[in-house]
């Protein structure tokens, strides 16, 4: 018995109804639907494929403007707490005031966001991410601007802004006519010429292209310029009261925070000086009394053989001073207290700088006296600028400024921890191996000091002076300059500076570019249209004009363009108006 044929010579078994067609993929329209219950075989990627996957997903815009947003954000705590990298007392306070949320803090690396773990993850996936998309972009945008505009579509009726005109003349003239409009409206311009049919087919825009390569390949040299600087640079701390000065030197420094590829040695050793801290304060908005409205510290710099030179530094306003940049910080006050032992010999003076605790000034410091007195003696003091009583018998300032200005001291003797060669801060005392002699449950009142005054220290150990720091004494009622300011610097040094300030102005421009500048195609197609004929069949057109044109004009635009329509319009009727154009159809 035969089998039945399939026409073509070979004979089988007759094929089901709905049994696929194995020379079309399985997920072609015609295939037939799959059976209920029929599982999807996915392809097996292998380790290479999966890698080829990862780097297309790591390398794809849409990751980089997702890691861009993302570093922003993670960038956002380190402006919500201080970082040890630009105010470490900052931190020291930090841990102070919130003794169980500081050490949390302190594992996530919260303290030196710009250097954690995670941060630099994020930014070194999106240099990744940036490379391995501008790369191979900018060579198919380079094959693109080399490539000639395409051929002119046969149906241009289907596109945007389509429309016709009419004209006399020659198809050829027609398209040199448009030809010439259109490079002097700055298109790229290819003449496509077939029969009695002219077209010119033009583009512009590619500088929108262009800027966008620019934007991401200057994002890609600010993360360079800004690893660059951070590991030739360094950033400083150091607490000047005014009247002081220090050298620009490593061991200058309150603190240090160098790059790692920095080097000491390339220091310049230049002197800053603070002359004169000047803070303005609100006086006159009843809602916002005793706010401050500047600071200006007024600075002399000088070079190691060179000749002084005044300078201000004010928030926000850093001063620029041999290849570095220096910031005010803070600022606060620095009670000049000298101590004299029991024979009246000065053991200590010194303009001490308090932290402040309060908006209005009230202001926390710490003295040691290690050496000169019977013991070692340890102050924790209070400064009151406006000082006052509350209800509950309490001190407090009300006004940030020098009005009634009063220094608060309790004393303890002992051990100061110093001399095991440990390091401490100057803005704390360890009272553990010490015994407090005034304030608290002692039953001896606290020492109490306004400018000028002095008292003596308990059990004969000597006498503690709240000096005057006003030239010739404070005058009768007069405290504004009794009292010593200090002023917090930050000394910061960019090799790169210059760098991330071109490639942020490249960003800019190349962003301002990708954005306003469309990019589209334009094309005239100009036909030779058989010559009308009269009622008397001469060859004339009713108008008594023979030989029009057809004239096609359209655009296509690649992304979002609103202006591409009235633009094919506008050229439509440029261009028909230089040729003599018939009325419209």
């Amino acid at each position: 018995m035969s089998s039945p044929s399939d026409g073509g010579g070979r004979t089988g078994a007759p094929a089901a109804a709905d049994a696929p067609d194995v020379a079309r993929p399985r997920d072609h329209v015609d295939q037939p639907a799959p059976r209920p219950g029929a599982s999807v075989t996915q392809p097996r990627l292998g380790p290479i494929g999966w890698l080829r996957f990862a780097w297309r997903q790591l390398t794809s815009m849409r990751t980089a403007l997702l890691l861009l947003l993302l570093l922003a954000i993670a960038a956002v705590p380190g402006s919500l707490v201080p970082q040890r990298s630009s105010d470490p007392n900052g931190v020291t306070q930090y841990f102070v005031d919130n003794p169980d949320l500081a050490p949390v803090l302190d594992t996530f690396q919260m303290f030196d966001v710009y250097s954690s773990v995670w941060f630099s993850a994020i930014y070194l996936l999106l240099f990744t991410s940036l490379i391995g998309c501008v790369i191979p972009r900018t060579k198919h945008h380079l094959e693109a601007l080399r490539a000639r505009p395409p051929k002119t579509p046969a149906r241009l009726s289907r596109l945007i802004g389509f429309t016709e005109r009419r004209a006399t003349g020659t198809a050829a003239a027609a398209a040199d006519e448009a030809e010439r409009m259109l490079r002097q409206s700055g298109y790229r311009v290819e003449r496509y010429d077939a029969g009695d049919v002219a077209s010119v087919s033009a583009e512009r825009g590619y500088l929108r292209e262009t800027g966008n390569l620019v934007f991401h390949s200057a994002l890609v040299g600010i993360l360079v310029t800004v690893a660059v600087g951070g590991g030739y640079g360094f950033a400083g701390q150091r607490v000047v009261v005014e009247g002081q000065s220090f050298v620009n030197t490593l061991a200058s420094y309150d603190s240090f925070n160098p790059g790692r590829f920095f080097d000491d040695g390339t220091l310049d050793p230049y002197r800053l000086g603070l002359d004169d801290l000047a803070v303005v304060y609100e006086t006159e908005n009843v809602d916002a009394l005793g706010q401050p409205v500047d600071f200006t510290a007024s600075v002399t710099v000088q070079a190691r053989e060179g000749e002084p030179e005044p300078g201000e530094v004010k928030v926000n306003a850093p001063l620029r001073a041999h290849g570095t940049d220096i910031f005010l910080l803070g600022n606060g006050y620095a009670p000049t207290i000298t101590v004299r032992d029991a024979d009246g010999e000065v053991v200590f003076t010194d303009a001490v700088p308090f932290l402040p605790q309060d908006a209005n000034l009230t202001s926390l410091g710490v003295v040691k006296v290690p050496d000169g007195l019977d013991e070692q003696l340890g102050m924790i003091a209070f400064f009151y600028p406006t000082q006052d009583v509350l209800t509950t018998g309490a001190f407090t300032s009300t006004y940030p400024d020098l009005f009634y200005p009063v220094l608060t001291l309790n004393v303890y003797s002992g051990d100061l921890g110093i001399d095991d060669g440990v390091p401490t801060s100057v803005y704390a005392l360890d009272t553990d191996d010490m015994t407090q002699l005034t304030g608290g449950d002692t039953g001896v009142d606290s020492i109490e000091l306004a400018p000028g005054e002095s008292a003596d220290l308990p059990n004969g150990l000597g006498s503690v002076e709240f000096v005057d720091a006003s030239p010739g004494g404070t005058p009768e009622g007069d405290t504004s300059q009794s009292v010593l300011r200090f002023a917090s610097f930050d000394i910061h040094h960019d090799p790169t500076q210059g760098w991330v300030l071109v490639f942020a102005l490249l960003a800019l421009g190349g962003l301002m570019t990708s954005l306003f500048i469309p990019r589209r195609r334009v094309w005239v197609k100009a036909t030779d249209a058989p010559e009308p004929r009269g009622a008397d069949g001469d060859g004339v057109a009713a108008d008594g004009r023979a030989g029009t044109l057809r004239l096609e004009y359209a655009g296509l635009a690649r992304g979002d363009d609103p202006g591409l329509a009235d633009a094919v319009a506008d050229l439509a009727d440029r261009h028909a108006r230089a040729l003599g154009a018939l009325p419209r159809p």
